[in-house]
């Protein structure tokens, strides 16, 4: 057995090593949440919960994948006690049991396939009950063909809130957080180079951190530049 920041390797049959299957746990605090220009808006609002403006029945926040709307409404979640739900969890028969005595829920990944007439009365439901629902998506919902017209209208009327392309900055905070969700603790200068070569998305920041990951563990080795470099290249980036 290999030791690497407390994580095994595995020998394999032939001398090789292989890579054991470890679960890494995100971190969702919120001074873990990294902000930027991109995400000041929408951190701004998560903050300022439950001090929303009167009659703000909820909230969409919306960004590309990968863009960090499921730390920010994990954060949002711990605080107003919300449920976590998706739009295939909807089915009006079993709402009151998925919400119990919960005034507040989130709904993730809402596009145009959402199960309107649930949705509408999950709406209903919270406002009923003086609550709120953050919903998460990666276009504005009220651009989307929702239906019923209900449905459609309620979340439209929701305050919408972007989550943007990332700066360098951003998506090097971004690595570093995501190395370190997995125990690993990566030179600044590696960071640097992989961020000035890589496509500047959250998508595939989380890509590269894993593929480094998988690389290291399967060889045995440290996180380096060289080790970054072929990546890199093994990626088709510059």
């Amino acid at each position: 057995m290999t030791d690497r920041n407390n994580r095994s390797l595995l020998a394999g049959s032939e001398g090789g090593q292989l890579p054991l299957t470890l679960e890494h746990r995100p971190a969702y605090d919120r001074g873990e949440y990294l902000v930027s220009s991109c995400n000041e808006a929408a951190t701004a609002w998560i903050d300022s919960w439950p001090a929303w403006p009167d009659a703000t029945w909820g909230l969409n926040v919306y960004g590309p994948e990968a863009c960090g709307k499921s730390h920010l409404a994990e954060v949002w979640a711990r605080k107003a006690e919300a449920v976590m739900l998706r739009p295939s969890d909807l089915d009006v028969g079993v709402l009151p049991a998925l919400l119990g005595d919960n005034r507040y829920a989130v709904l993730d990944n809402v596009d145009e396939s959402l199960p309107g007439v649930p949705a509408f009365h999950l709406y209903n439901m919270l406002v009923e009950r003086r609550g709120a629902l953050l919903v998460l998506s990666r276009t504005p919902v009220s651009r989307m063909a929702l239906t019923p017209p209900d449905v459609k209208s309620r979340f439209a009327a929701l305050p919408a809130v972007a989550i943007s392309d990332p700066d360098d900055a951003l998506i090097t905070g971004v690595m570093d957080k995501l190395f370190r969700d997995r125990q690993l603790f990566v030179a600044e200068e590696v960071l640097a180079f992989l961020v000035g070569r890589m496509e500047r998305s959250f998508l595939e920041a989380q890509a590269m951190v894993e593929a480094i990951d998988a690389m290291s563990l399967a060889e045995g080795r440290r996180i380096t530049l060289p080790l970054a470099r072929r990546v890199l290249e093994a990626r088709g980036a510059r």
